[in-house]
């Protein structure tokens, strides 16, 4: 029996009837207001921006970017880590919640879970970006020697490639497989071609024992499978950086920093999405202050993992006095002591404090100020981690100092623009909320009087763990 004291209306989605639970947690796809048409309207503006200022720099090339010698990695490949680390967010928290069977997890997991694929899909594109020759992108993929030249296996684009394609696309199947019975509810009641291409969809789910059956153990399995894959892409990525002998990247701890860290802004951005989804189709029956709750301890407890890795990252440095290596460090008190106090204050002096407070976890306005500080941190831990070390990096004649151009940031806002859209477009024809999952939470459900209040008591199906109410 879980003893949560919920408030007072935490639990009328419970008393209405299916009919109005489907309107509820469907309006999504059933009303379009204008505002929809307007955030459609001004992202497909942005993106097509990005996308006319991408083809203006592959035409004229990198040299209207901020680029030069010695700093030929700026923005775009931050940008990268930086999308990359958000994708963390979604696949890999819904799978870990599945499988620890968390009552609270089932409003989170499908917004979440698409936050994972758009990401990616955005984060996916920027190694093309900054590939100076664009159209030559297919020398990193894994192709068959057709011309006696193979992929070269010590670039860290190939290896990129390879990792981001195999998170996408796991992250995408996961997507689907969870989304299959409410995607045959969708089906039952639309009409027109919304029913046949959601009958298309459905692969003829019709909520038999035996279909259940294979959609809990093949989500499972999806689960166990998509946990050491989401995993080993950050360790991928920290090792572009890593493997090179560069002052302040050649470090043993940048795989597990890097997963941490992607973990970190990930969770701040499901929560800044959830708050997002709870305001623009009314979902303050479902996701209630506690699921906003429960994601800010695991914020607080990220944040702190966070800072001990970054103090035992200077404190080695520090007492080693590596000469290459201060000089990096060193300069983040100078040229890039914004970056540096930007990145400390969001990521640990604002968030931690205000995470320990249960008003501040429990109030859709206050957590949504840790949650921005941290994404906007991580921003600029991004950027702290991939510039200063080739600005600084091994012969003090070639340092130089980068900034971006309006070219980059026009690029990086139509990236920003593209997840927008995405999301927008994915909210309105798919199901947004885990529509089965959330019924099924509710059937196990009942609320019972202990004193003078009303706690949770939840069944739960013999065997899968969980105490029994």
């Amino acid at each position: 029996m879980s003893a949560e004291a919920p408030r007072a209306d935490d639990h009328h989605l419970a008393r209405t009837d299916e009919a109005e639970m489907f309107e509820r947690l469907s309006r999504s796809n059933l009303v379009t207001t204008w505002r929809w048409y307007l955030g459609v309207g001004v992202a497909g503006a942005v993106l097509l921006w990005g996308l006319i200022v991408f083809l203006y720099m592959a035409m004229v090339g990198m040299g209207v970017t901020g680029y030069n010698k010695p700093v030929f990695w700026g923005l775009y490949e931050a940008s990268l880590v930086f999308w990359i680390g958000l994708s963390h967010s979604g696949t890999l928290i819904s799978a870990i919640l599945r499988l620890t069977h968390a009552t609270w997890r089932a409003p989170v997991l499908r917004g979440a879970e698409a936050m994972t694929a758009f990401t990616l899909m955005v984060g996916g594109l920027i190694p093309i970006v900054h590939l100076g020759r664009n159209w030559r992108v297919y020398y990193a993929l894994p192709y068959p020697s057709s011309r006696e030249l193979w992929p070269n296996m010590r670039s860290p684009l190939m290896w990129d490639a390879m990792a981001i394609t195999t998170y996408l696309l796991g992250s995408l199947t996961f997507l689907y497989v969870g989304m299959i019975p409410d995607l045959a509810l969708l089906r039952d009641k639309s009409a027109g071609w919304r029913r046949k291409f959601y009958s298309a969809l459905s692969l003829g789910f019709r909520g038999t024992h035996e279909q259940w059956r294979r959609y809990h153990v093949a989500s499972t399995l999806f689960a166990i499978l998509i946990i050491p894959i989401a995993v080993s892409v950050h360790s991928i990525v920290s090792w572009d950086f890593a493997m090179a002998k560069t002052p302040g990247w050649h470090s043993t701890i940048f795989a597990p920093y890097f997963v941490v860290g992607a973990i970190f802004s990930g969770i701040a951005g499901v929560v800044i999405v959830m708050a997002i989804l709870r305001k623009a189709f009314r979902l303050e029956s479902v996701l209630t202050p506690l699921h906003f709750d429960n994601l800010g301890k695991l914020l607080c407890t990220m944040t702190l993992l966070w800072g001990y890795f970054y103090f035992t990252e200077f404190l080695t440095v520090w007492y080693n006095r590596n000469p290459e290596e201060w000089e990096v460090f060193g300069s983040y008190g100078g040229h890039y002591l914004p970056l540096f106090l930007t990145m400390v204050i969001c990521n640990f002096v604002i968030p931690f404090p205000m995470l320990c407070l249960k008003r501040v976890r429990r109030s859709i306005s206050l957590i949504l100020v840790p949650a921005c500080s941290i994404v906007i941190g991580m921003y600029a831990e991004r950027l702290l981690i991939v510039i200063p070390s080739l600005a600084r990096r091994n012969d003090p004649f070639i340092w130089a100092n980068y900034f971006p151009t309006w070219v980059e940031f026009s690029v990086m806002a139509g990236a920003a623009a593209m997840f927008v859209l995405l999301y927008m477009l994915f909210a309105k024809f798919f199901p947004i909320m885990a529509i089965s999952d959330i019924k099924e939470r509710l059937f196990h459900t009942t609320g019972r009087t202990i004193g003078g209040m009303t706690v949770e008591s939840i069944a739960q199906v013999e065997g899968e763990g969980e105490a029994h109410a």
